[in-house]
């Protein structure tokens, strides 16, 4: 694993950091743009990399958002971050990227404009498709540079996710950095084939997904979370200096979860909300027709906390609707939610930025 943060950084004094020919000086930072494909109109994309590079060494930490082009928390959580003071103390060096999938981005959509998901295109190809070729320019420049990561997601869209951090916690040092970062869920995630964590795992890079909220809206608290969290993230790595808020409580990791599915076809009646404590054969929700008849009752099939919510009410047949976590202790599990989420939404946020409401 890549990891050169040194017992003692104050004692050492960082090298100049360099991104796609820009050098940035220690204790200094910089807005890199990195070219990553252009329009047909030939006007360039480029991808800002912001550089925050401490006086000390230490980590090489990436944080990176919107690699979904329609999943906005992300990108508010780093605008967030970057104005942080603690990154006036930095040891090592923060790679910032608010924006991965310009493309998605700009037209409010998820994917690529050849409908294909830059996060199975890893890790790519000079040659290759649209996606390959971006996914090989941002993992040779950016991910590669990096010793340690965090990618910030959402649900898609119509579909919202419980804040909760998704990781492949048979490493040891991604375990503790999911620990780290602070949110009462963690679930133990396969690595999907193409996809960032998987190339960055592969490689030793240690990288954890944070999934909060829904595409296409900013919610304050998901936004909350995600910074406190990545703060944490930065202050268990040793890159800041000492720690100003209570430290986290101890996650909770699912030992498994499922889907529930819809029966039939109409029109969705949910009637749990995300975070809720379920117990097994628990009503949850209905389907019925729009047009009259008989309604089909939703019962929960495990006890678990629900971590993944549909909510268009317009539903076909098959379409997942709920996604229940599995927990030994669900009920502490339950509490420690509560308890965050009071915490999230009542805690300050910057200095004089007032909360998105």
């Amino acid at each position: 694993m890549k990891n050169s943060n040194p017992k003692n950084p104050k004692e050492q004094k960082a090298v100049p950091f360099q991104l796609n020919g820009i050098t940035v000086a220690p204790g200094t930072r910089a807005k890199v743009e990195l070219p990553l494909a252009q329009l047909y109109t030939q006007t360039p994309l480029n991808v800002p990399i912001h550089v925050i590079h401490g006086r000390h060494p230490g980590p090489v930490l990436m944080v990176s958002a919107a690699i979904h082009g329609d999943e906005l928390n992300g990108v508010e959580i780093i605008r967030r971050l970057l104005r942080h003071s603690s990154l006036r103390r930095l040891n090592g060096t923060l790679l910032a990227v608010p924006v991965v999938n310009v493309f998605g981005f700009i037209h409010k959509t998820r994917y690529l404009p050849d409908r294909r998901d830059l996060n199975r295109c890893f890790p790519g190809s000079e040659t290759g498709s649209l996606g390959a070729r971006m996914a090989w320019q941002f993992k040779t420049q950016v991910l590669d540079r990096a010793t340690h990561a965090v990618d910030l997601h959402t649900g898609a869209i119509h579909r919202a996710n419980l804040p909760q951090i998704r990781a492949d916690l048979s490493n040891q040092a991604t375990a503790d950095m999911a620990r780290a970062f602070g949110v009462p869920v963690v679930i133990n995630s396969v690595l999907g084939e193409g996809t960032l964590r998987e190339v960055a795992e592969a490689q030793g890079i240690p990288v954890i997904t944070y999934e909060a909220g829904e595409a296409l809206r900013f919610e304050e608290g998901c936004i909350r979370a995600g910074v406190r969290g990545v703060l944490n993230v930065m202050h268990h790595l040793g890159m800041t200096g000492p720690r100003k808020t209570r430290a986290p409580l101890e996650p909770h990791i699912a030992r498994s979860s499922s889907w529930v599915r819809a029966e039939r076809d109409g029109v969705f009646l949910p009637l749990v909300a995300l975070g809720a404590w379920l117990k097994k054969g628990q009503l949850i929700g209905r389907i019925s027709s729009p047009f009259g008849g008989d309604d089909v009752a939703m019962y929960s099939p495990c006890a678990g906390i629900l971590v993944g919510r549909n909510n268009l009410p317009l539903v076909n047949e098959g379409e997942a609707l709920y996604h229940i976590a599995r927990f030994d202790e669900v009920q502490e599990v339950a509490q420690n939610l509560e308890v965050f989420t009071s915490d999230i939404e009542h805690g300050p946020t910057l200095a004089g930025e007032p909360p998105i409401v």
